[in-house]
């Protein structure tokens, strides 16, 4: 049972928080009255010394001249959305993988289940049915190239060649986990399964495209994203 009084709340809390950096905070991660605690981050949210993301949840960030730098995308999806599998979506992904330099007004982040509510600084995606995301524990940038895929033309800017070597040098450095990827890809949509397919062949690993489910339309397939 905790002996911190409430009144000892608030120093404690404060002395912890400021000597800390890039993490997150939540009130019971100490010791004491939970309502005295919460209070005590929320004084410091108003402060500026701490970021709310949402109920019960606080960042400490590392100061930069426009302010407190926010969360990275894919420890504030972890931490909002638990678990693993998610990761950034849309431009957000684009930009994740190095295929685009465009930056979305909101950290979008896609998650294998249902959206949780959004902290006002990122917009959550729902993809519940991509449960092998979470299966196989994929890594934010894992998940970023399945959601690329999903919107290949509209989110890719240089040209399939560049893409597919910025691609590799993710995977030769073990950023990417291609058989993890190609896994997870049984519950992703035809569209992303084909696109695997052949950006697996581009990338010199036609060997792992049997794990690949083929899509059963022959209008998917004939998809030219990514074809040779």
């Amino acid at each position: 049972m905790s002996t911190m009084s409430t009144t000892s709340v608030a120093p404690e809390v404060r002395k912890r928080v400021l000597g800390s950096r890039d993490r997150f905070w939540r009130p019971e991660d100490f010791d004491g009255s939970l309502d005295a605690v919460a209070q005590a981050l929320s004084r410091l949210a108003r402060s500026g010394e701490v970021r709310r993301v949402r109920r019960g949840l606080y960042w400490r960030g590392a100061p930069t001249r426009l302010g407190m730098a926010p969360p990275p995308p894919g420890r504030l999806a972890s931490a909002v959305a638990g678990g693993t599998g998610s990761g950034p979506a849309g431009w957000s992904a684009a930009l994740a993988l190095g295929l685009s330099t465009q930056v979305a007004r909101r950290e979008a982040i896609a998650v294998p289940g249902r959206s949780p509510r959004s902290p006002g600084s990122v917009r959550y995606v729902s993809r519940a049915a991509s449960t092998k995301r979470r299966d196989e524990r994929l890594r934010p940038t894992e998940v970023a190239l399945l959601e690329v895929l999903r919107d290949w033309d509209g989110l890719v800017e240089v040209s399939p060649a560049d893409a597919v070597a910025r691609i590799a040098r993710l995977a030769d450095d073990g950023t990417v986990r291609l058989d993890r990827v190609a896994r997870a890809s049984e519950t992703e949509p035809p569209r992303v399964r084909e696109r695997l397919r052949r950006l697996l062949v581009a990338l010199g690993r036609p060997d792992m495209t049997d794990v690949v489910r083929p899509a059963r339309s022959r209008s998917v397939r004939r998809d030219p994203t990514l074809a040779g």
